[in-house]
């Protein structure tokens, strides 16, 4: 990686609980993390984070709001393995569909945010969500 890529994720709600994925690869394969991906060139944020909502899950959801930046920086030594930039954005999921998980995606669960807690997830995902709850 020879600069930072800009990414997004999405806190995505479902009927009062988040949405997570199990991560299948690199990094933290095999930890609980937001659904969330890289921006494809041309494309807006708001629209970046429903479509990997979309790819990710199947559910299709609604923007409610801009959350907060979180960076994340795994290195190797002293080469910078990954450096996102990840906008995470609180989104409503529309519809009555149940998650499915996508082939980049181990597994896919909708469970209260103080069950998500508890669960093995990445340093950022654990991150907004503990922040999130300090809101309320």
């Amino acid at each position: 990686m020879d600069r930072p890529a800009v990414a997004v994720a999405a806190v995505a709600v479902k009927n009062g609980e988040v949405v997570l994925v199990k991560r299948k690869y690199p990094p933290n394969p095999g930890k609980w993390s937001l659904p969330g991906g890289r921006v494809e060139l041309g494309e807006r944020l708001e629209e970046a984070v429903l479509r990997e909502l979309r790819e990710e899950t199947g559910l299709a959801g609604r923007v409610v709001r801009f959350l907060q930046p979180v960076e994340y920086i795994e290195r190797e030594g002293p080469r910078v393995s990954y450096h996102f930039v990840i906008l995470v954005y609180l989104v409503e999921v529309e519809g009555d569909a149940s998650p499915t998980a996508s082939d980049d995606a181990e597994d896919v669960a909708v469970v209260p945010v103080g069950k998500a807690l508890e669960m093995d997830l990445t340093k950022t995902t654990r991150d907004v969500l503990e922040r999130l709850l300090s809101e309320f």
